[in-house]
């Protein structure tokens, strides 16, 4: 997924067919996708690393506390995430919540879209960032496997 988001992000998608009113939308919405996707193979990444780390028979007794798509939570025990690693896994969540699939958040949480932005202003969020992030925790998955062949 991770690669897919990358192919997703480093494209300009053709949409010249489009009546000019759309293609923004289309646009914004495109990159939406890509930016799903990275949440998404970070959220996959992250629960086969506490599979891994808590063993089969206690993830699935607990499994149903993971049914969601926070990453801030889902990353807790990745050690040394900073504020700004924190505010982009914050900001990736809407993507895999709702902005990724859905063009707003729904009724009652108008403000999940100004959050977005918020949290990329306000922590200056870059996407070189955000990829450095990604390849960071997905590199913990090398820490969390040899603690557990310690462990075995």
């Amino acid at each position: 997924m991770a690669e897919s988001a990358r192919i997703i992000l480093q494209n300009k998608p053709n949409l010249e067919h489009l009546p000019i009113y759309t293609k923004g939308v289309c646009d914004c919405q495109y990159c939406a996708v890509g930016l799903m996707l990275v949440g998404y193979s970070l959220e996959i990444c992250l629960k086969a690393m506490l599979i891994m780390q808590k063993g089969i028979a206690v993830y699935t007794a607990d499994e149903k506390s993971y049914y969601h798509h926070r990453l801030v939570e889902l990353a807790k025990f990745i050690p040394g995430l900073s504020t700004k690693d924190i505010a982009i896994l914050r900001a990736l969540t809407h993507f895999t919540l709702w902005a990724g699939r859905y063009p707003d958040p729904g009724s009652g949480r108008v403000k999940d879209a100004d959050e977005v932005f918020s949290l990329a202003e306000d922590h200056k969020i870059t996407a070189k960032e955000l990829f450095e992030l990604a390849a960071r925790v997905m590199r913990h998955t090398t820490q969390v496997a040899e603690n557990g062949r310690a462990n075995a």
